[in-house]
């Protein structure tokens, strides 16, 4: 093997925010189960949206909407809606960016809040030693969603994956590729 085979920079995919190992495929993708996105992109659409019509009702009966007071209540208006179209893109921006990935290799926990920050956790397959699915409570239930967590042999024992969609299924596909990478360890 040459020098610049083993200095070659790690491939990345497309999808991800971090490179890959080279023999590594990515099995799966999880993001947090829909119901962390919605209610609170509704709610943050409402308090946007009634606080400004209650306000220009109110000015266009009094004041009026035009002219100088007309022309304060629009600016105020106008940033007022900025800041919360700022919050609703980085509620969309969180969910989007915190994702879970299961390789044939490694469980990743990739966290990005804001696009300057990055938190990156990862545990090789084989150091997994047992799992948990915790799902309690009627909306969990009903929407089947939930947690795994999973006990690890690293410093940082326990791995959490926090409101994936069918945790059940998520657990039986980390067992698979955990044994299958555990049989070809040896």
């Amino acid at each position: 093997m040459t020098a610049d085979a083993t200095a070659r920079p790690q491939r990345k995919d497309g999808a991800l925010h971090f490179p890959l190992q080279d023999s590594e495929q990515v099995t799966h993708i999880y993001r947090r189960h829909w119901i962390y996105l919605w209610p609170r992109t509704v709610w943050y659409l409402l308090l946007a949206l009634a606080p400004v019509i209650i306000a220009a009702v109110l000015v266009a009966k009094t004041a009026g909407l035009g002219g100088t007071a007309g022309m304060v209540f629009w600016i105020a208006a106008l940033v007022y809606l900025a800041y919360w179209a700022l919050r609703i893109f980085f509620n969309w921006y969180r969910y989007n960016n915190d994702i879970w990935v299961i390789t044939n290799q490694r469980l990743i926990d990739s966290t990005k809040t804001t696009p300057f920050t990055l938190k990156l956790s990862t545990a090789d397959l084989v150091n997994i030693q047992d799992m948990t699915v915790e799902r309690d409570g009627v909306l969990r239930t009903l929407f089947h969603y939930g947690d795994v967590v999973c006990q690890t042999a690293a410093k940082q024992q326990e791995f959490r994956l926090v409101g994936i969609p069918h945790p059940e299924e998520t657990q039986l596909l980390v067992d698979k590729e955990r044994d299958r990478e555990r049989t070809r360890g040896r």
